[in-house]
């Protein structure tokens, strides 16, 4: 295979929890911004929604509960701030050293890139600038006069989202034409790796610098 796609565009959109970063990031940091005891006052101030979410198995309702009780009220810029240690937390001991060395690859190709995933935007934008990627898209949560709200900004980032929030953000910008390639890890991620031109499932699997078929 040649080192280019013809004169498409290339764009790359990498999962983050468990495929950049070696675990989960949403838990450990809502822990830091509310405390382990802070996270249980989260789901308890909406009893009902949590109940409910945990009945229908709805993953997006009860994030919803649990990320906006941490938000609710706490000003934006605070937040930001517990989001940079955090993500400098991340690039220093929570990235996997193979895919981190692929979106590497991928870079000094020339391709765009882009993280797709269910984590929090406050910790994902200053890790997006530190690591070079161009684009973010993720779950965020709405905020007003400074304030966050307990609501999601949006439908949470993931399955299906993922999917749309990339084909919007590749129109956007005028490739909708674009030679897609995707990294992930989880049930969040099949509908965006079905889509691609070139899927990578990354879980249990250790992935090289370079493509098979591909020169550096």
């Amino acid at each position: 295979m040649n080192d280019h796609v013809g004169e498409r565009p290339v764009v790359v959109a990498f999962d983050v929890d468990g495929t950049l970063t070696s675990r989960d990031c949403v838990r450990p940091f809502l822990q830091r911004v509310a405390g382990t005891a802070g996270l249980v006052v989260a789901v308890a101030r909406r009893p009902l929604a949590s109940i409910a979410g945990l009945a229908r198995r709805d993953r997006d309702r009860l994030k919803e509960v649990v990320v906006g009780g941490v938000y609710r009220n706490r000003m934006v810029d605070d937040v930001a701030t517990h989001g940079q240690v955090f993500a400098e937390i991340i690039e220093r001991s929570m990235l996997r050293a193979d895919t981190l060395s692929r979106l590497r690859w991928h870079q000094q190709m020339g391709h765009r890139t882009v993280l797709v995933s269910a984590s929090l935007r406050s910790y994902l934008d200053p890790l997006a600038r530190s690591l070079g990627v161009e684009h973010v898209l993720c779950t965020d949560v709405a905020a007003d006069g400074g304030r966050y709200s307990h609501m999601l900004r949006g439908p949470n980032c993931r399955a299906a989202e993922k999917l749309v929030r990339l084909r919007a953000l590749l129109a956007t910008h005028d490739m909708s034409d674009a030679e897609v390639w995707a990294y992930g890890d989880s049930d969040g991620d099949r509908e965006l790796l079905a889509a691609a031109d070139h899927a990578t499932w990354v879980k249990d699997v250790v992935i090289t610098r370079v493509p098979a078929g591909w020169s550096s």
